[in-house]
């Protein structure tokens, strides 16, 4: 009987935690697409690497969320769904990791 509270409580946490991460990986890329904006607008250097950091910082949020998913995944297709998920949005990470570092070499 405890095991089946602790589950949906389980669930529920891992549920609340995963929407949580997601609305944060929007709210920072969206964030970051307003500065973008305004960089443009005001001409400055550094707009690409601003970019691709708020970016980047909101991909590990929605890479977290995925990484949660899977604490309440039931079936092996659905294993399989997150895990391709997460090797996009990695994957995704990696470049515009790449990207910055190739523009703050390029700015020394």
């Amino acid at each position: 009987m405890n095991f089946i509270f602790l589950e949906e409580f389980l669930n529920q946490a891992v549920d609340c935690a995963i929407l949580l991460f997601e609305l944060m990986g929007v709210l920072v890329i969206i964030i970051s697409g307003l500065r973008g904006i305004y960089d443009y607008a005001k001409r400055n250097p550094a707009i690409r690497l601003n970019l691709a950091q708020g970016m980047a910082l909101g991909l590990e949020f929605k890479l977290g969320s995925e990484i949660l998913r899977t604490v309440v995944v039931r079936e092996l297709s659905e294993i399989a769904t997150v895990a391709a998920i997460i090797a996009l949005r990695a994957a995704l990470t990696f470049l515009i990791h790449w990207e910055i570092k190739v523009e703050k070499e390029s700015e020394q």
